[in-house]
């Protein structure tokens, strides 16, 4: 289905600047938006909802070049103790 939106300026200014932040391009992060909005009314009550919904989202398994996460949250940690104070 195609749409095709009038929004006011300010909106359209705010809702770019939100997408560039996340270098989305403006119509895909409006329909990242609208599809959280059953989230927002619905929100996940078990732990495996939460899951289901992360999973659904693609935040789960979204980085496949981390094979260890505990290893990889160590370097991080690592990282962040030792760097340098400015």
């Amino acid at each position: 289905m195609s749409l095709q939106l009038d929004l006011p300026p300010e909106l359209e200014s705010e809702l770019s600047s939100e997408a560039s932040q996340l270098n989305l391009p403006l119509p895909d992060y409006i329909l990242r938006i609208l599809s959280v909005r059953q989230v927002l009314s619905n929100p996940p009550k078990t732990g495996a909802e939460l899951v289901a919904y992360w999973q659904s989202a693609g935040a789960i398994d979204s980085r496949p070049d981390i094979t260890d996460s505990q290893v990889h949250a160590r370097n991080l940690r690592h990282e962040a103790e030792t760097r340098s104070q400015a």
